[in-house]
């Protein structure tokens, strides 16, 4: 089996518990062959993530990091380069806004939502890219999970939707800081997933069942379909490729009006 990843180092950010994204693109840089580290938010999603990590043996780091604490990201990557030398690949899958903010109406967000919204789900992106460049030193690939509310409205995604997009604009401008270093940035925007962060937006059910209905393919997108378009990313095959928001949605964002 072709190991694409093999020698790779990577570190994995926004596991919650198996049926997070990130967990199924974990699992496909495994299979590839990439060597991977893990952080966890708090001690109450420690456990899932511990157990879940278990698997893949004893060269696989778990570490504690809350991306709003600029000690704790560097806490990681000095124990990253401590036991590995070097990183070689990022994945950023780290979203977050208030309850409240993913109710009712846009124009009724809080200034704190906002700031929260933004800290977490954008500015994170630039914190954790800063100090994986200078363990980045045979090039890398920083991936970043987005979602289609980044370009078009999408009820009930409010706050999220505009924090994503500035999560995107994140990407260009440090695919072009970090371009010359041989690191690319890109996004996958993907498709709705049953996932612990999508169960908070109201509405999601619909939302499966609209995409179901009305994308060219007429079904949703699996973790596995996003592991394999991360193993592409972070492989040679998208060497080339940088500062793109790549959609991984069975084609529901090119339509226009439904059928």
């Amino acid at each position: 089996m072709s190991k694409p990843l093999e020698g790779k180092i990577g570190l994995v950010v926004g596991v919650a518990n198996k049926r997070s994204i990130a967990w199924g693109i974990a699992k496909a840089w495994k299979e590839a062959g990439a060597t991977l580290a893990f952080t966890y938010q708090g001690e109450r999603l420690k456990g899932n993530v511990e157990q879940l990590v278990g698997e893949f043996g004893e060269d696989t780091i778990l570490l504690p990091c809350d991306v709003t604490q600029d000690a704790e990201i560097d806490t990681v990557f000095s124990e990253i380069k401590s036991r590995f030398g070097k990183l070689d690949l990022l994945l950023h899958a780290v979203a977050f806004a208030p309850k409240e903010a993913l109710e009712g109406d846009f124009v009724n967000t809080s200034r704190e939502a906002f700031r929260v919204a933004h800290d977490v789900s954008a500015y994170s992106l630039v914190a954790l890219s800063r100090a994986a460049a200078p363990l980045m030193t045979d090039g890398g690939s920083i991936v970043a999970m987005s979602y289609y509310g980044a370009e078009k409205v999408v009820p009930h995604y409010n706050v999220m939707g505009v924090a994503k997009a500035a999560l995107e604009a994140s990407a260009r401008y440090l695919a072009y800081d970090l371009g010359e270093q041989k690191i690319r940035v890109n996004c996958i925007s993907a498709g709705p997933v049953n996932t612990l962060a999508a169960r908070g937006i109201s509405g999601f059910t619909a939302m499966l069942k609209h995409y179901e209905a009305h994308s060219p393919m007429k079904r949703n997108v699996t973790h596995e379909e996003l592991g394999a378009t991360a193993v592409f990313l972070a492989s040679e095959g998208g060497a080339a490729i940088t500062g793109q928001t790549l959609y991984v949605d069975c084609g529901y964002e090119i339509m226009g009006m439904y059928s």
